[in-house]
């Protein structure tokens, strides 16, 4: 869904879902996960991201195989390895606990959740044993797919949204991990994570040395500058401009980012719950607009930041256009 807020459902939830397989066979479907073109165009963009990450490896491995003799291919081999562990239950398990700060439903909240679960995956024709339920103790309304099977909402959504809205939420995560939009995601950032410390690395040592020289004069400055400008240029030539691909990559993600939360939406209309889902796209709406915070703010873009350049990197699109993409789902068949 999108970032924490706050609708105001002051009534109790309602069990007003449309149980259609509260008894009888679910039928599952043969293939019942995949990669869309979404979750395809994700891993495309994350390439750039990933190969200055391996090369970052093989520069650090030179080192290690120059002092201790580590043979140059061990790092890097292990580094792609290691992209397993995002798939691994109990690295899942901590990634629950302690990043997303979430935890196992209690008796309660497993009383409340699994049969709402056990509706959307039958719908879907998937096995909803596949997935982890998980509860984030907050008093907003959200929602989390992550890693590779880990379905959350909030204490909010199970204590204020009727079943078939609290449905319409899960159905929406469900999309997400069906097509594949969130291991691919996670990978990348994974597989990033090398030249984004290297990156950042290289920002402080450029800061440090323009803060020491310009307390010496402004000659030297200068030097520095012009040093910097012929490494970045001998750099851009040596690896043919990659290095200026990942200045549009950021704005090029969310854009998919974006394309991936409508996809989200409309796996759950599709399964009967676009009205419901509408509904809460309204309720946080109206919220929002209430309680004066920008959309863009709420779509997981920052408050601070200019009108269009927040739009860019928002990776979700604003409410106006997901009840549009809906508006198909929600018209009576005649």
């Amino acid at each position: 869904m999108d970032r924490p807020t706050d609708p105001p459902h002051p009534d109790p939830p309602d069990d007003d879902l449309d149980y259609r397989h509260r008894s009888g066979r679910v039928h599952y479907s043969a293939h019942q996960r995949g990669v869309d073109a979404t979750a395809l165009g994700q891993l495309i963009l994350l390439l750039p991201g990933t190969l200055m990450s391996l090369l970052v490896l093989l520069l650090l491995s030179g080192g290690l195989d120059a002092w201790l003799g580590v043979p140059l291919w061990i790092p890097p081999v292990v580094w792609l390895a290691s992209g397993a562990l995002l798939f691994h239950r109990p690295t899942e398990d901590l990634l629950a606990r302690h990043l997303l700060r979430l935890h196992r439903p209690m008796p309660d909240e497993y009383a409340r959740l699994a049969p709402v679960w056990r509706e959307v995956t039958a719908r879907a024709g998937v096995d909803g044993r596949t997935y982890e339920l998980w509860v984030e103790d907050s008093d907003h309304l959200n929602a989390y797919a992550a890693a590779g099977h880990i379905v959350g909402v909030t204490r909010f959504a199970l204590d204020h949204l009727p079943s078939s809205q609290l449905a319409a939420v899960l159905a929406h995560e469900l999309g997400h991990h069906t097509g594949g939009h969130v291991w691919t995601s996670l990978l990348g950032c994974w597989y990033a994570l090398p030249g984004r410390a290297a990156w950042y690395a290289i920002r402080l040592a450029v800061s440090f040395a323009m803060a020491v020289t310009r307390s010496f004069s402004w000659a030297a400055t200068a030097a520095l500058v012009l040093v910097i400008a012929a490494l970045t240029y001998s750099t851009l030539t040596l690896l043919y401009g990659l290095p200026l691909v990942l200045l549009v990559t950021p704005y090029l993600i969310a854009a998919v980012g974006r394309r991936a939360e409508l996809r989200a939406d409309r796996h759950a209309a599709a399964l009967g719950f676009g009205p419901t889902l509408a509904q809460v796209l309204v309720a946080m709406h109206a919220a929002e607009t209430a309680s004066g915070r920008p959309s863009l703010a709420a779509a997981g873009a920052s408050p601070h930041a200019p009108g269009l350049l927040a739009r860019l990197l928002s990776t979700h699109p604003d409410y106006p256009t997901r009840l549009h993409r809906l508006k198909p789902y929600l018209e009576p068949t005649r």
